[in-house]
């Protein structure tokens, strides 16, 4: 037996509880993982809250992250013991996911946890840093090097956002921190951000197809209206990050920032994500993002807590990151 969140839907009415369930009832996979930590994602909110048609199949367990050792395998790449990390690739949604105390998940969604990260710190990251993590990787593709100018974080008290704000200014970038909580400025200062950007300066459209030239790139969390007002403010030949979706799913934007300035909109998938891809992020995060600024953005939560917690992360409550004790 062992202890998972689980979620239930009967009517049209979502509940969520703590239950023992017997390990027969796993879903199929090639390794057995004993969870030692989750992390708590705006999608599990989603989950937890029977919102966004995320889910086809009920009784559910959430959880899109998970860390743990691995208790049984099939896979060449793994052997019992090792310890390893799982995201993305719907976990969580349409597989069984992490808010579990064991695990079945397939050996291709999971990568070897870095020597220079402990399971707290890699769920202290979560997709939510790993998202943000490729996002930096893909301003760097595109020239992104430190300079003088700002580099941009939209949403940047949530998860994705505090993470680049911090990993971005310990690699010697100057870094504006837009944010909807002017209460938070000083936690945003001590994750480094040079400069606090009202929100109400992006959330509306501009009146202009090009603005003044502002940022040498942006990590967007937010989309909406404030995507399409960081294009148009962007600096010469430089690039932003689509990351996440809060303020919407839909942008209107001119075609004169691309044509005129050769500035660039990059998708980040952190979903489907190539192994490649993930191993070089999660490494880049064990030597990039200071552990002290990571331990200061985090916060612990039990399973039976996240039925509460799923309302405060989708009413945008939540700040920084949350780690599952399992």
């Amino acid at each position: 037996m062992f202890k998972a969140l689980l979620v239930n839907e009967e009517n049209g009415t979502y509940t969520a509880e703590v239950t023992d369930l017997d390990e027969s009832l796993l879903p199929e996979g090639d390794l057995l993982v004993k969870v030692e930590y989750s992390t708590l994602n705006y999608k599990d909110g989603m989950v937890i809250k029977g919102l966004g048609r995320l889910v086809s199949k009920y009784p559910h367990i959430p959880g899109v992250d998970l860390v743990g050792e691995v208790l049984e395998t099939n896979s060449e790449r793994f052997g019992v013991g090792d310890k390893v990390i799982v995201t993305g690739f719907r976990v969580g949604e349409i597989h069984w996911g992490g808010f579990s105390q064991l695990a079945r998940v397939r050996s291709e969604w999971a990568v070897r946890l870095p020597e220079n990260l402990s399971g707290h710190e890699a769920m202290a990251i979560g997709t939510a840093g790993l998202s943000a993590m490729f996002g930096i990787l893909a301003l760097e593709r595109h020239g992104l090097v430190p300079d003088e100018r700002e580099v941009l974080i939209t949403g940047a008290v949530g998860g994705v956002g505090s993470v680049a704000v911090a990993t971005l200014a310990s690699l010697g970038y100057r870094v504006a921190a837009s944010t909807g909580r002017p209460e938070e400025s000083d936690y945003l200062k001590g994750l480094g951000a040079a400069t606090i950007v009202a929100r109400e300066e992006l959330s509306t459209p501009g009146q202009r197809p090009l603005e003044s030239e502002r940022w040498s790139g942006c990590i967007d969390a937010v989309g909406g209206v404030t995507l399409g007002r960081v294009i148009s403010q962007l600096c010469r030949n430089s690039s932003v990050a689509a990351v996440g979706l809060a303020g919407g799913g839909k942008f209107e934007a001119s075609v004169m920032p691309f044509l005129l300035r050769g500035v660039s909109l990059l998708g980040i998938d952190s979903v489907n994500a190539p192994l490649a891809l993930r191993e070089t992020a999660w490494r880049r995060l064990g030597s990039d993002l200071p552990k002290q600024l990571l331990a200061s953005m985090t916060s612990e939560a039990t399973l039976e807590d996240l039925p509460e917690m799923a309302q405060q992360i989708l009413d945008g409550h939540v700040k920084g990151r949350v780690v599952v004790k399992i």
